[in-house]
């Protein structure tokens, strides 16, 4: 750990951390911190056959991640080439077990990138999605969530939909949602003992559109990413922390870039909702608690 800060006091961190929450909401210029991006004359209006780097995080969700990672080997691009990138910690074994599978799936167009983390460094996102984000080679990258998958037509029409493009940060305009599953749910138990690849029953998502460039949804210009990282300006969001970070950096991403985002038609973009987060890692009432409380948030934006 010794490549990372030494984590700060909890009280300053927790004052800072809100500080910056409100900052993003608009409380304070983005200059403040990135005083200069690129312009977009600045970024490369590429066309022809890009280059995507998926870039994902994985802690204890390898039933999710079997479904992204499934999605790419059942439908694969024929436009584009996709490297998949995903961080993850070697001491959880699962997660281990399934990328060494998915390691031997040689898919044309796919390139399997896997980068392990010291699980205090995974356990904030940003810092495995500004490393990516600083040494990619891609035209675009796209900082996503396993729970994500990129279905028929996805990265075909993502790759229509990026030729010639100068945005700093554009997002799907729709994606395909399951209700918030409960942790008993059966799409949440796929074979895993040995693992496989797997398919969905697409009956249970529905379409629900989106107006800026969520957490899951951040498609961002390469140029811009080598330029000004992941929240590389916000040394905080850089700090190791010994449980799972709630990803407020997501928010701080769309600030410092002045934008939410553009909308762009992709389709093929389908998530997998759940009550329980297996990266939680407090006892079993702090994670009923935070189970709860993502049901009734989840109640009040349907």
């Amino acid at each position: 750990m010794s490549e990372y800060p030494v984590p700060p006091s909890r009280w300053y961190d927790g004052l800072y951390g809100r500080f910056l929450r409100l900052a993003a909401g608009g409380m304070v210029s983005p200059r403040w911190f990135q005083r200069e991006l690129p312009s977009r004359e600045q970024l490369t209006a590429r066309t022809g056959r890009l280059h995507l780097e998926i870039v994902s995080h994985c802690w204890n969700y390898a039933h999710m991640q079997t479904y992204q990672l499934s999605s790419l080997v059942l439908f694969p691009p024929t436009d584009m080439d996709v490297t998949m990138t995903v961080f993850y910690g070697e001491a959880d074994t699962e997660t281990v077990k399934l990328l060494n599978f998915f390691r031997q799936q040689k898919i044309p167009g796919i390139r399997w990138n896997w980068r392990p983390l010291p699980k205090q460094a995974l356990f904030r996102r940003a810092i495995g999605r500004n490393l990516a984000a600083k040494e990619t080679t891609a035209d675009w990258v796209w900082f996503t969530d396993c729970d994500l998958l990129f279905r028929e037509g996805c990265l075909d029409g993502l790759s229509k939909a990026l030729q010639g493009r100068q945005d700093a940060l554009v997002f799907p305009s729709s994606e395909y949602c399951t209700d918030l599953l409960p942790p008993d749910a059966p799409l949440l138990s796929p074979p895993m003992d040995p693992p496989e690849v797997v398919d969905i029953d697409e009956a249970l998502f529905q379409r629900f559109t989106r107006d800026r460039a969520t957490g899951p949804l951040q498609i961002t210009h390469g140029d811009m990413a080598r330029a000004v990282g992941y929240c590389e300006a916000l040394p905080y969001y850089q700090q190791p922390s010994d449980t799972w970070c709630k990803a407020y950096e997501d928010r701080a991403f769309r600030w410092l870039l002045r934008t939410q985002g553009v909308p762009i038609e992709v389709p093929g973009v389908y998530r997998i909702k759940h009550q329980a987060k297996g990266r939680y890692t407090g006892g079993a009432l702090n994670t009923g608690v935070r189970s709860a409380l993502r049901q009734a948030a989840a109640k009040v934006k349907s």
